[in-house]
């Protein structure tokens, strides 16, 4: 690791580091053990939601609030998690291989703005916020949902890890 590097390269690098540490837990897992909810309370928590929820959260952030395109997310009024319930009737490879075009596209938007470039919407009633705060809020809130997915794969055949 270098001595310094400028906040950019920080916040990608971190974002980068959470990115691939969810698919990294992903690895060699049945789509059977990726569509199991083990935990009683938590019906929608599964390996596949989380890592949709992961891929639709970016989406939602980058497409919607900092670019200000119109919501195509699925979620509804009814249904606002509808990611983590339609996930598992996808195979986790392509739910990882759309998270991980997501993704790409997100860092070539990221490359092309300054961090402080406000995002065109605000959330609810909130002003809007910079890219900063949004690369921010996507490293904690991916490194959250790791540690979900590290307990959930630890049910589901025992593999732990970093």
């Amino acid at each position: 690791m270098p001595p310094a590097w400028d906040e950019r390269t920080q916040l990608t690098t971190f974002l980068d580091y959470v990115r691939a540490t969810a698919r990294a837990k992903c690895e060699e897992l049945s789509d059977e053990d990726a569509r199991k909810a083990p935990l009683p309370g938590s019906p929608l928590m599964t390996l596949s939601g989380l890592v949709n929820h992961l891929r639709w959260v970016e989406y939602y952030w980058f497409r919607v609030v900092f670019l200000g395109e119109e919501d195509e997310g699925p979620w509804t009024d009814e249904d606002p998690d509808r990611e983590m319930r339609i996930a598992v009737d996808f195979p986790l490879s392509r739910l990882l291989d759309e998270y991980a075009a997501e993704t790409a596209r997100h860092n070539e938007l990221i490359a092309a703005h300054a961090l402080d470039t406000k995002a065109r919407r605000g959330r609810g009633d909130a002003e809007p916020v910079d890219l900063r705060w949004i690369l921010l809020h996507l490293i904690e809130e991916t490194a959250r949902h790791n540690g979900h997915i590290d307990i959930l794969r630890e049910l589901a055949d025992g593999r732990t890890g970093d």
